[in-house]
């Protein structure tokens, strides 16, 4: 079925006025998305990976690596079929109609909104090496005090307010940024390899791979792996403001994913083989104040120890402002999300409301109140990476069954980029969104379960008080498989090894991995026979896209 329309009403038009701007170009893209991925991930990652895998971690890095590249992959051909703002919160709603829409927008926008107070916190974290910055996070407990309360929302005061001055200067501004922050961590591995590169350490402490194969797993989703690859997507969220989108977000998608891969690969195997003896303990994971695992500032503190000072001194100048560009760019792109989520009927129609400038400022506003509301007493940057994992890969999730869908259902669209062997690649991302989110472990999984349980609540009253004129169709058979999936995939991950008993799991380790890939294909092709027709998807694209973004109809 497609969505019911209904003619805002005039106030509402007349605060429409001002339409997104096309003025992003493929390096602005690009930028957008390599400004993202490398952000607080690579000042934290490496140490906090290798704790928990060992060395093996450069293994890690690597499944990551590829699993967000075949990610990645997706995306570049959606984005180019459909180059539309906030586009990751939109391909489920075009393919599986409301219900599917709903809950994958909501996702997206969870991860998008809850990034900037992660960096945040990841500036104040590394801030804490000058005497100014004392106090301002509670060493024992990792949790900001009072006076870093007050500096982290001032911070995200300046994030939001940057994005004010419009998507034009933000490009101009994120791209110089992006450009320190490439250059910095290819700095850092050139002089910490030719410093010190002892290739002996492999074998330290208790071994190779201490965790075995479970701890290089785990690693990928809690040890921030998987999130510091995220961020590829914003040239997604920003293609509706894209000047020549269909070829320049699939570049831009791309492009940035493979880049990011490599620096961060190769950013781990430095901090392992620069690490000096003295600062790695009898096991991987072993707590003392003299040891890796107790440094604040990984990168900046091995170079201190290696006596390489200079290097330092720039490491923590860039922990200000890599954290600070990726939180400018999910700032940007969590207003793009709520957009594109009103544009669809799912939240209040205030959302669409633009400047002179074309930003959606009531989306920049909602983005500024969650990030300060989580600034309030949570625990460390490592913590937090896990929920924001899981959320990131829910919402990648509806991109495999998106594609999927449309190659069925709309086989001769305009696809300015074709993911090659989409029939095996497909599904496959769609397991591997699966694996991650059991990676992740019950003691996150159940925190994001309860998070998807709020947003349903706020798109259940925006319906219930008429706060959109756009009602969009539920479509509750195309999106049939959607509380399933949920609902046996958290019992999967609690019954499982990385559930909520680890050391007796009712699934045993290996086992719950196939659960979870088996139930994957299951819910994916059950998702496929049920997605909406033709000619549903396309009348739901064109009615929710806005003329002024571009777009074509769909060729048959």
């Amino acid at each position: 079925m497609a969505a019911d329309t209904a003619t805002p009403p005039p106030s509402e038009a007349k605060k429409r006025d001002f339409a997104l701007k096309r003025e992003v170009g493929l390096i602005g893209l690009t930028w957008a998305s390599m400004g993202s991925i490398i952000g607080s991930g690579w000042l934290f990652g490496p140490k906090d990976a290798l704790m928990i895998a060992g060395p093996s971690v450069i293994i890690s890095w690597i499944i990551g690596g590829i699993a967000i590249v075949i990610l990645a992959l997706v995306h570049a051909e959606l984005g180019g079929m459909y180059p539309v703002s906030g586009g990751t919160a939109r391909f489920p709603h075009y393919a599986f109609g409301g219900v599917a829409g709903a809950s994958f927008g909501w996702f997206a926008w969870l991860n998008a909104a809850t990034v900037a107070p992660i960096e945040v916190s990841a500036m104040l974290t590394y801030a804490g090496h000058y005497d100014f910055a004392n106090g301002w996070i509670d060493e024992k407990t990792s949790v900001l005090s009072a006076t870093g309360i007050v500096v982290s929302v001032i911070l995200m005061a300046i994030m939001v307010a940057i994005n004010f001055l419009g998507v034009r200067k933000l490009a101009a501004t994120n791209s110089a940024m992006t450009w320190w922050k490439i250059a910095v961590p290819l700095l850092t591995i050139l002089v910490l390899a030719i410093v010190n590169f002892d290739t002996s350490n492999l074998h330290a402490a208790n071994g190779f791979a201490p965790a075995g194969l479970k701890g290089i797993f785990t690693a990928v989703s809690t040890g921030g792996i998987i999130f510091s690859y995220l961020g590829f997507e914003q040239a997604d969220q920003l293609a509706g403001e894209a000047a020549n989108p269909k070829k320049d977000v699939p570049r831009a998608v791309i492009g940035s994913v493979v880049l990011g891969t490599i620096i961060y690969i190769l950013l781990q195997i430095t901090f392992l083989f620069a690490l000096p003896k003295s600062a790695i303990g009898d096991k991987w994971d072993s707590a003392g104040s003299h040891l890796y695992t107790a440094f604040t500032g990984p990168f900046a503190e091995v170079a201190t120890l290696l006596s390489v000072g200079w290097l330092a001194t720039i490491i923590y100048l860039d922990a200000v402002i890599s954290p600070a560009g990726t939180g400018l760019i999910y700032t940007t792109g969590s207003s793009r999300l709520a957009y594109g989520l009103s544009r669809n009927g799912y939240v209040p129609s205030a959302f669409e409301w633009t400047n002179e400038r074309g930003v959606p400022y009531v989306g920049l506003i909602a983005a500024f109140i969650t990030g300060c509301i989580c600034f309030l007493p949570f625990p460390s940057w490592q913590s937090l990476v896990g929920l924001i994992t899981s959320a990131s890969v829910l919402m990648y999730g509806g991109g495999p069954l998106s594609l999927g869908a449309f190659r069925r259902r709309l086989p001769d669209a305009d696809r300015p980029y074709r993911m090659p062997a989409a029939e095996f690649f497909s599904p496959l991302a769609f397991v591997i969104t699966s694996e991650i989110i059991l990676f992740s472990t019950w003691e996150t999984d159940w925190k994001l379960g309860v998070s998807i349980l709020i947003g349903y609540a706020i798109l259940v009253i925006n319906r219930v008080f008429h706060m959109n004129p756009h009602k969009p169709t539920l479509d509750w058979k195309a999106a049939s498989w959607l509380l399933p999936y949920l609902v046996v995939m958290g019992l999967i991950v609690y019954l499982s090894s990385f559930g909520h008993d680890e050391k007796n799991p009712v699934i045993p380790f290996g086992w719950d991995m196939a659960a979870a890939a088996v139930w994957s294909l299951v819910v994916y092709y059950w998702a496929m026979a049920v997605a909406l027709p033709r000619e549903a998807i396309e009348e739901m694209i064109g009615e929710v896209v806005l003329p002024e973004e571009g777009m074509e109809q769909p060729t048959h």
